[in-house]
């Protein structure tokens, strides 16, 4: 396993086609203040721009938590404007993430709250210890979600449960947030490395032009009407045609092999 050098507080680690990018602040238990967002922001621009990289994990240092929110202890001294500031931030790095042409997991190992809530939903994937809690409990510092909780709760668990997030303030459990659509998976703590373990594996053997198509039409599609979501679907599809790894995977359809997909 390769360390890739980066700003900290964030350690980057290559593992064959996975990178894996970790908050390092377990102290604070990983808390995200203005540092830390652009050293994310840093390492993701990175991840994007490797072409060895065909997974991104992120994830938490430490045991109790993936990311347990905002520096309160930054956010405390900051004005009206720096506070705008600080959301824009976060919201940009959300976004980024959001949009990354690669596959992006994380790896929820304990407390996901506030703003690490909000880092985790803009994950393409969300894989959760069976111990770890979730929540958007800015209501009791008298703040609400600064980096896009309540837009993308909104979009992945509806209007009901996002108000009963939002509202009270209460984090739920890694069950319930899988009820609600806001993890993927939930498995018992122990095994939750190798099956991050066993999904990344799975995403870096795919065909990385077709999985940046997926990702681009997913994205677009939810931001758009369905008419032209269905167009730019079938124009990612009919690009994909003039790829090498198209006609690699179905001549290893039709040779009953596997297939061996080489990014081009």
């Amino acid at each position: 396993m390769a360390t890739v050098p980066t700003a900290a507080p964030v350690a980057v680690t290559d593992a064959g086609a996975i990178r894996t990018i970790t908050v390092q602040r377990p102290e604070k238990l990983n808390a995200l203040n203005a540092s830390t967002l652009r050293a994310l922001a840093e390492a993701f621009s990175a991840a994007a721009a490797a072409p060895d990289v065909r997974v991104v994990v992120l994830t938490g240092a430490g045991p109790k938590a993936f990311v347990a929110g905002a520096d309160i202890a930054e956010m405390n001294a900051l004005s009206a404007v720096q506070g705008r500031d600080f959301s824009l931030l976060g919201q940009t790095l959300m976004r980024q993430i959001e949009r990354m042409p690669k596959p992006v997991i994380a790896r929820v190992n304990g407390f996901a709250l506030g703003g690490g809530l909000e880092l985790a939903m803009a994950c393409h994937l969300r894989i959760a210890a069976d111990t770890a809690k979730v929540g958007q409990p800015e209501i009791n510092l008298g703040l609400i979600p600064g980096f896009g909780g309540s837009q993308r709760l909104l979009r992945l668990c509806g209007r009901a449960a996002t108000l009963e997030l939002c509202l009270l303030g209460t984090p739920i459990d890694a069950a319930r947030a899988l009820t609600l659509g806001i993890v993927n998976q939930v498995v018992p703590a122990a095994e939750l490395d190798a099956r991050v373990q066993d999904v990344a594996e799975q995403l870096a053997r795919s065909a990385p032009l077709a999985l940046r198509g997926l990702l681009d039409a997913v994205h677009v599609g939810g931001e758009c009407s369905l008419d032209a979501g269905l167009e730019f679907e079938s124009a990612q599809f009919g690009l994909l045609f003039a790829t090498e790894d198209m006609r690699e995977g179905t001549s290893a359809f039709l040779q009953r092999r596997p297939p061996a997909f080489q990014n081009r």
